[in-house]
């Protein structure tokens, strides 16, 4: 009978593997566009200890803990000082504010 179940579950975990290096390199992306590759580069200006930065201009987003949404929305419109992202591609911002929402603890 365990036999069974397990069978009935094996032929997803290709699936769940391919999805989870899926979101490894996209939370890898996030971390290298908030370090270096987006310009300005978020660590800069921000504080986010997951990503060794410690920047004092912008607010510390281990202290705001941002939603992606949220996240999303500000590297597209700007907000106070910071500027619009708008050179980024879709995926890129998709991916910074995956990274950024989830390494500072504000879910998704």
């Amino acid at each position: 009978m365990l036999a069974i179940a397990l069978s009935a579950v094996t032929p997803a975990l290709p699936a769940v593997a391919a999805q989870a290096d899926a979101t490894g390199a996209e939370t890898a992306r996030g971390l290298l566009l908030f370090k270096e590759a987006a310009t300005p580069p978020c660590a800069v200006c921000h504080t986010l200890a997951d990503a060794d930065a410690f920047g004092a201009i912008g607010p510390s987003l281990d202290e705001v803990k941002p939603t992606a949404a949220r996240v999303e929305a500000v590297l597209r419109k700007g907000l106070g000082g910071m500027p619009a992202y708008d050179t980024l591609s879709d995926a890129d911002i998709r991916a910074l504010a995956q990274y950024v929402s989830h390494a500072a603890g504000g879910g998704r």
